[in-house]
């Protein structure tokens, strides 16, 4: 039975429980629930701290996971790697310092900088050759300058709001582009492929769209550069031998150009579907 890590709460929680109930595995119904067993899908799901799963999936104890790449990196876990990114919770690390003061990474030898990822912090700067006293902090890192604490911060950027209000400015390079991902530990275990296979069909369900429309098939053709597919289009006859019906997936990022453009040709009885899931 493929034993599977879940991020019980924070922002990871939802959107995984989401793609692993498209997947087609069963969830928990309480959320204070740790372990479930899907015997149907002979896998079973153990809820633990987002912090934790690279741990227990490095070391052996789960077979894979689904955690952050910061994570992950953060825990320097020998045993577990990264196989699949997963297109969610994307996030940015950089370092950020009061407005002015710092314009390279060098400038930081020798200075302490606070962070809720010491293990990822250390790494980039160990790489760099650059001697930092870490402060390790599990939150609001972004008031350690304020407070004293620290010279520097490194943390995730969005907007960069917060870190402004503290009056401080990011530079320096990135330290890394975050997202959700699947890890596995050091063995291959029976059943991980399956698993892999209907998450990508879930992302590519995510990520197209399914279009059908008629068109005269002396156009068929030029519709096709429009629209070509994953490998080509499916066509098939209709009644009035002069026309053909089209179906096509695109790109959902795409779809009103796509349409614009075949009704622009002359393509009519343009549709539009969801794809609820897919193996490509």
């Amino acid at each position: 039975m493929l034993r599977i890590a879940v991020p019980n709460k924070g922002s990871l929680s939802e959107t995984a429980a989401d793609m692993l109930a498209e997947a087609g595995y069963a969830g928990r119904r309480d959320p204070k629930t740790l372990h479930v067993v899907d015997a149907e899908n002979d896998v079973e799901f153990f809820f633990l701290r987002p912090k934790d799963i690279a741990t227990y999936v490095g070391s052996g104890a789960i077979d894979v996971g689904i955690t952050g790449r910061d994570l992950l990196l953060d825990a320097r876990m020998p045993g577990a790697r990264e196989i699949e990114a997963l297109g969610f919770a994307g996030s940015t690390f950089r370092f950020a310092a009061p407005t002015g003061r710092y314009s390279d990474v060098q400038e930081l030898d020798g200075l302490r900088i606070a962070t809720s990822y010491p293990g990822l912090v250390d790494a980039f700067l160990d790489q760099r050759g650059i001697a930092v006293d870490l402060v390790p902090l599990d939150g609001a890192v972004e008031s350690a300058v304020q407070l004293g604490v620290a010279d520097a911060v490194a943390d995730v950027v969005e907007t960069g709001t917060t870190l402004r209000q503290a009056g401080l400015e990011v530079f320096g390079p990135v330290i890394l582009e975050s997202e959700a991902v699947l890890i596995a530990g050091p063995a291959d275990a029976a059943g991980a492929e399956t698993l892999l296979r209907r998450l990508r069909g879930v992302m590519v369900a995510r990520r197209y769209v399914m279009i059908d429309y008629d068109l005269p098939v002396a156009l068929l053709d030029d519709a096709v550069k429009i629209a070509g597919g994953v490998e080509s289009p499916t066509v098939s006859p209709l009644r009035d031998p002069e026309w053909v019906a089209v179906r096509v997936m695109v790109a959902r990022s795409r779809v009103n150009p796509v349409m614009d453009a075949l009704y622009a040709l002359g393509a009519r009885a343009i549709l539009v579907t969801a794809i609820h899931n897919a193996r490509l």
